[in-house]
């Protein structure tokens, strides 16, 4: 046997120290540990943290406070590949906190840094997480901006096309969150990164099928992108992967982006004339698509799953095989989802803001995919659906076109709806489809449509009131049917809504009282109703829109004497005054309503404007009514003067009902047919008085049926002026025939000038007796008020209310002045009295008639003795 020989084993060198296998369990030891020389060490501390981290978020802020940041940033950009990979795995998990994400934004090199990481000598796994970290960072807008500054747009971009599904995910999670900003939208397009993204619809994997339409749908919010989107055929790819029903989680935000890329006119036309909007409707319709389409039938799924943090971890495949795509033809048709339904309609909607899309969606007929889907059970699609329409009816030739199809029946129907949503939008939808086009207010009144919207007025939503009162304005246009809507009882209907705090049904409901208050029926029930008092009060409103609407409103009432006397009463003669002065809240409605008003009251006007025309209005002007007056005692004031030629309860009622009859006949008829009027008073009357000649007995019961006529309970009757009467009698018998209007004008001077006491000298009028007889008047009167007619004698201010009286009676064309001093004058407007046909004519001429020295005498403006005249 041989000797064994002893092994000559060498121990470790005397400088290196052995190997320490480190069992730690705290964090804090490990967080050391990243300081440590050794890669090593370095790496496997890192890949601790990592699924630390990925635990639970407390376990990141465990982290943050033990101040890992800045031994991980250093990590990262360290030499060591492996201790890079482990290192972003861990900050990138780290990024998911809020904390984190604020701690790494104070540090100006932390986002440079892991942009770094996303060149293209890293591996797949540093490209993932310093993705992922970049998608987390771009959660705030501070963090956006430094991202773009550091050129990380363009990295991501790249980042697109990695044949690693998880680097795919968190680059476009990263670009999408990045194009919230609008200029991060053109920095992809110029790195060319549309179509990469585009690329990724078609992925196998759900997350990122979504987050490439999420980003697709905030890059097509900028024109160049969809212009380039357009160009590499977008609009086609979406609508096929809405044609795949087993992708119906994805059709809702495919039509966000198709509703995008319809903006552009140039993308309506491109659909069509590829003839994509037909395959669109008939998807979102559920019907038969075109016959050119039904050969792409067939097509394979791709995998449907569920939105993880890894993208591989999402894989899978059908279970079987069979299952493919329903072809886009044949006997099976997969009905669409209400979302999609909701979001294509409001696809048309947006599309439909532009007039040149209006027009081009009009061609496609849209308005056949919005009318069918009135009729889904959805009431969203329906109230979708139905805004659609509103906005597409704006152009006209829809509106004929929505009447064609049917629509209007089924949106009456959704007038009625339980849902308020869905009243709003039809509501709109049939204001819109009503404006200027009288066949469908037709149909829509034979449809019920009236009963419906005056339903709407008493809507809680406001918008659904205004959109009805909208609608009613327009049907207001038709006689017809506003005689059938006034019988529905619309003039109520539209006065509680007068009460809103809402400016838009402010606004419209006055205009509405305006449409339908337009015969004296309509204003004696709005009137009645309490209508004035609430439309008066929208006077004081701040919006411009609802004082111009109430002014025409209150124009429009105030053509019958009660109605403007009640809006006076309610304080809508103060308000409006007071508007007129105001350089902001003035018009020309307000200016128009305060002249209906005055016109009502001519005592007021006159007051006001000092002349029977436009002046400027005097500022904190108030007016007592003729009652308030007449009820005040008797004082020192200078008297009322009062000028009616109204009914009075005497043995004149009859022919003073006829002078009334002529006032008003006065304004359409030529002077002969007053003539003739007043002679067939007088006949009338000889017979009314040989009536009473042979049945006395009968008179006193004739007496008291005037008067109650007359004199109604609770209704004020003005005090009785026959004198007045006689002189318009007087005047129409022996002014009226007198052949041309000067004759007319100096014989109704000189009647008036004797009615009033004759010629006063040139410088007597101080020694004029006028005041005593009128003092008289008064206490025999025993009030303020005097009628015009018992005044035997009188001055300037009388005599010119007098003949402005006569002068009205007799369509003179007259006016009415007022100066100082008991100044008063009036002036006519005469032709030229050559009547050869061969001398040039010129326009009539103004001038002021003499009523006190030379009664008759027509005054030239501007003269000595025409200023004498009008001055004291």
């Amino acid at each position: 046997m041989g000797k064994k020989v002893k092994k000559d084993e060498k121990g470790p060198p005397s400088d290196v120290f052995e190997t320490l296998l480190v069992e730690s369990r705290q964090a804090a030891t490990v967080v050391l540990m990243l300081n440590s020389p050794e890669e090593d060490v370095q790496s496997k501390a890192c890949e601790a943290i990592y699924k630390f981290v990925d635990k639970c978020d407390e376990n990141k802020k465990v982290l943050l406070d033990l101040e890992v940041l800045d031994p991980l940033l250093s990590l990262i950009q360290g030499p060591d590949r492996t201790v890079r990979r482990h290192a972003i795995m861990a900050l990138g998990v780290m990024c998911a906190h809020t904390e984190v994400r604020k701690a790494l934004r104070k540090r100006s090199g932390a986002i440079p840094a892991i942009i770094s990481l996303l060149n293209s000598d890293e591996d797949s796994v540093i490209h993932e997480f310093a993705a992922l970290a970049l998608s987390f960072m771009a959660n705030e807008f501070a963090s956006k901006v430094a991202i773009q500054a550091a050129n990380g747009v363009e990295q991501l971009v790249h980042l697109l096309s990695s044949h690693d599904p998880d680097v795919q995910k968190n680059s476009v999670e990263a670009v999408a969150q990045l194009v919230m900003d609008y200029k991060a939208r053109s920095s992809v397009r110029e790195y060319n990164g549309l179509q990469p993204v585009l690329d990724l619809v078609k992925s196998e994997y759900a997350i990122i099928q979504r987050l490439a339409l999420l980003a697709l749908d905030r890059l097509s919010q900028d024109s160049e992108n969809r212009r380039v989107l357009r160009e590499i055929d977008a609009i086609g790819r979406l609508l096929d992967i809405l044609a795949q029903p087993t992708l119906n989680d994805l059709h809702v935000m495919v039509v966000m982006v198709l509703s995008n890329l319809l903006e552009d006119p140039e993308s309506l036309v491109l659909v069509r004339d590829n003839g994509a909007l037909k395959r669109f409707v008939a998807l979102i319709t559920d019907a038969a698509p075109p016959e050119e389409d039904k050969k792409e039938g067939g097509k394979k799924s791709s995998s449907r799953t569920g939105n993880k943090k890894s993208a591989k971890e999402t894989k899978g495949k059908k279970e079987d095989d069979a299952k493919e795509d329903a072809p886009f033809g044949g006997d099976c048709i997969i009905p669409t989802l209400p979302d999609v339904k909701v979001c294509a309609a409001k696809a048309i909607a947006r599309s439909a803001r532009s007039a040149e899309n209006r027009k081009l969606l009009h061609e496609l007929e849209a308005e056949k995919m919005l009318t069918t889907l009135l009729s889904h059970d959805s009431p969203e699609v329906q109230a979708t659906a139905a805004l659609a329409i509103g906005v597409i009816c704006e152009n006209v030739s829809s509106r004929d076109c929505i009447k064609e199809m049917g629509g209007l029946s089924p949106l009456v129907k959704l007038l009625n709806s339980e849902y308020g949503e869905v009243k709003e939008a039809t509501s709109l939808a049939i204001a819109n489809l009503t404006t200027a086009n009288n066949k469908n207010c037709l149909e829509i009144s034979r449809l019920g449509g009236i009963d419906a919207l005056l339903m709407c007025l008493g809507e809680v939503r406001e918008e659904v009131i205004a959109n009805a009162a909208c609608a009613l304005i327009n049907m207001a246009q038709d006689e017809k049917l506003r005689t059938e809507a006034h019988a529905k009882g619309v003039v109520t209907a539209l006065i509680y809504p007068l009460s809103s705090y809402n400016t838009n049904v402010q606004s419209k409901v006055a205009l509405a009282v305006s449409a339908f208050a337009c015969d004296a029926e309509s204003r004696r029930e709005f009137k009645e109703n309490g209508g004035l008092q609430p439309l008066v009060q929208l006077l004081n409103s701040g919006n411009d829109e609802v004082r111009r609407n109430t002014a025409w409103a209150i124009t429009v009432c105030g053509v019958d004497e009660p109605t403007a006397s009640e809006i006076c009463r309610l304080g809508g003669l103060q308000i409006l005054q007071e508007i007129q002065t105001s350089a902001s809240r003035h018009n020309t409605f307000i200016e128009a309503a305060l002249q209906r008003l005055l016109d009502s009251n001519l005592s007021a006007k006159f007051s006001l404007y000092n002349h029977l025309g436009k002046l400027k209005l005097k500022q904190g002007t108030s007016f007592k009514t003729l009652e308030e007056y007449c009820a005040q005692e008797m004082n020192d004031k200078r008297p009322v003067l009062l000028v009616n030629a109204k009914w009075v309860p005497s043995e004149e009622d009859y022919t003073a009902s006829i002078s009334s009859k002529l006032e008003e006949d006065q304004k359409t008829e030529s002077s002969s047919k007053v003539k003739d009027t007043l002679l067939k008073s007088k006949s009338k009357m000889k017979k009314f008085k040989e009536k009473e000649e042979k049945n006395p007995k009968e008179d006193d019961s004739q007496d008291k049926e005037r008067e109650s006529v007359i004199r109604e309970p609770g209704v004020f009757c003005p005090p009785p002026d026959p004198q007045l009467f006689k002189y318009i009698e007087e005047v129409i018998d022996k002014i009226l025939p007198l052949p041309s209007i000067r004759v007319q004008v100096v014989a109704l001077a000189e009647f008036v000038s004797l009615k009033m006491g004759g010629r006063i000298p040139r410088g007597e009028v101080a020694n004029f007796s006028w005041e005593l007889p009128l003092n008289q008047l008064r206490f025999q009167l025993k009030s303020n008020v005097i009628p015009i007619g018992r005044i035997k004698a009188g001055i300037h201010i009388h005599r010119a209310l007098l003949y402005k009286t006569l002068a009205d009676r007799i369509a003179l064309p007259c006016s009415l002045t007022r100066g100082e001093y008991n100044r008063a004058w009036n002036e006519v407007l005469l032709p030229d009295e050559d009547e050869d046909p061969l001398i040039p004519k010129f326009p009539p001429k103004r001038y002021i008639v003499d009523l006190v020295h030379e009664p008759g005498s027509l005054l030239v403006p501007d003269t000595q003795a025409a200023v004498s005249y009008m001055k004291l």
